[in-house]
């Protein structure tokens, strides 16, 4: 029967993933995959911020610790595997009083010291589907590890282009704060000479007063995304953070995009529910397993204090074996392989669904930068429109042609399109990020970095 038995192993599911597409609706450029995503900004600023960020989150470094709590557990599992060794050892003293008080009271000692090993023969694979779980659960936080500096890169990216672009709203509307003003005074002028009514200057000083009072919100909105950014980088909210670009990253060609079938390895999360998937399956198996008998064999070895003078001659040697086979248990070792199978039908799907978000993913963020370019050219169209609109009211205007409103009218369009000109370029680039963030990508190693910036503070 010993010889007949085989262990128990996970089923082969040669379609997990599902469908898939076979390719994405645009098609990318060139690109190359090894390298960080990030290189596209062209910026030594957000390489430096990312870089300090992969070594110094503390996200990184809480996931660094998960992974180790997993490698801990995986050696427990593994270490079934080996036969045990124990020492033993015992005292015991023994005091005898006499019927008479002449005689006094005696006593004796007694040392014993032994070895005890015992080791279970692992017949059905239990141990062995306990060990691959253990192992495939190590994998799956390590490809947690890699998703979660994917998103800190990604974070630190978004903070970092939102600083950019708030700042460039503030230089914005410092410019037209003095152009509104120049328009003030100028409308002041012509109010003293009797040229125009006084309704003229009070709807110039409104749009004053209403560019005066944006400042301090971009100003605040600023701040704020400096703090998330410095906590993102480990480090205190008021920290300087060395930020000196001006400019707004210009997005180029789309990267290389690969198949959607190259989500299954490009993208983390997506691996390491596909890895929970077997490691689910092996639990399943180690479950199966557990209802037959286990056989298991014992070994040990002691002496005692009369022994010490004979150490290696008169050794008392045990040797045993116990086969163990579950009768009744109200169905708890059912229970559990009910349970283990299904929780392999719950990371079925769970894994399926992280494969099409993947897919979907992608798929929004190339269609978000495809309409979001479009929306930019039909926005540059607009301003070049209305800027041409708001001279023409102007030279009405100074020509006594028409009253103010028409300029006031085309002056807030103008003014209001530049301001929502820059807050489309950021999101457009925040879709580039997205993009690169939904494919994943091939600089995994660069998230060695928190592990030894962990271990040196706490050596320091």
């Amino acid at each position: 029967m010993l010889f007949s038995c085989s262990p128990f192993k996970p089923a082969v599911m040669p379609d997990a993933a599902g469908e898939i597409p076979d390719a994405y609706a645009l098609f990318g450029g060139d690109g190359d995959l090894t390298s960080p995503w990030w290189e596209f900004v062209d910026s030594p600023e957000l390489s430096r911020l990312i870089d300090t960020a992969l070594s110094d989150s503390f996200t990184l470094k809480e996931a660094w610790s998960r992974l180790q709590q997993a490698r801990s557990l995986a050696v427990q599992a593994g270490a079934a595997r080996y036969p045990d060794l124990s020492a033993t050892g015992s005292v015991e003293t023994t005091r005898r009083r006499s019927e008479t008080l002449s005689e006094g009271s005696g006593g004796d000692q007694n040392y014993t010291l032994g070895l005890i090993s015992s080791y279970e023969l692992d017949l059905w694979g239990r141990i062995r589907s306990q060990t691959e779980a253990a192992l495939l659960t190590v994998d799956a936080t390590e490809a947690d590890l890699q998703t979660a500096s994917i998103t800190v890169a990604a974070e630190v990216a978004e903070r970092w282009v939102g600083i950019i672009s708030q700042r460039l709203q503030q230089q914005l509307l410092e410019k037209q704060l003095a152009n509104n003003l120049t328009f003030l005074d100028l409308i002041e002028l012509r109010f003293r000479k009797a040229m125009v009514s006084a309704l003229d200057v009070y709807q110039q000083k409104q749009v004053v007063e209403s560019v005066r009072a944006r400042i301090p919100l971009v100003e605040a909105e600023t701040q704020l995304l400096m703090h998330e950014l410095a906590v993102l980088l480990g480090r205190p909210p008021r920290a300087d953070l060395r930020l000196t670009q001006t400019d707004m990253p210009v997005v180029g060609q789309l990267p290389s995009l690969g198949l959607p079938a190259d989500l299954l390895a490009n993208r983390p999360d997506v691996r390491a529910a596909g890895m929970r998937l077997k490691a689910s399956e092996w639990q399943l198996a180690a479950a199966r397993a557990n209802r037959l008998p286990a056989l298991r064999f014992t070994a040990g070895g002691q002496y005692g204090r009369s022994d010490l003078d004979l150490l290696f001659d008169t050794w008392l040697l045990s040797l045993a074996a116990n086969l163990t086979a579950p009768i009744f248990d109200g169905r708890r070792r059912a229970a559990e392989v009910d349970g283990a199978r299904a929780q392999v039908d719950e990371r079925l799907w769970f894994y399926r669904q992280a494969v099409l978000t993947g897919v979907k993913e992608v798929e929004d963020a190339l269609e978000s930068e495809t309409r979001q370019r479009e929306h930019i050219r039909g926005l540059e169209s607009v301003m070049t429109a209305a800027r041409k609109g708001l001279e023409e009211a102007i030279q009405r205007y100074r020509r006594g042609l028409s009253d103010y409103l028409p300029v006031l009218t085309q002056l807030i369009a103008v003014q209001d399109l530049e301001r929502d000109l820059i807050q489309q370029q950021e999101t457009l680039v925040r879709y580039r990020i997205g993009l690169h963030r939904a494919l994943g990508g091939g600089w995994i190693g660069n998230t060695v970095s928190p592990k030894a910036s962990m271990e040196n503070g706490q050596r320091g």
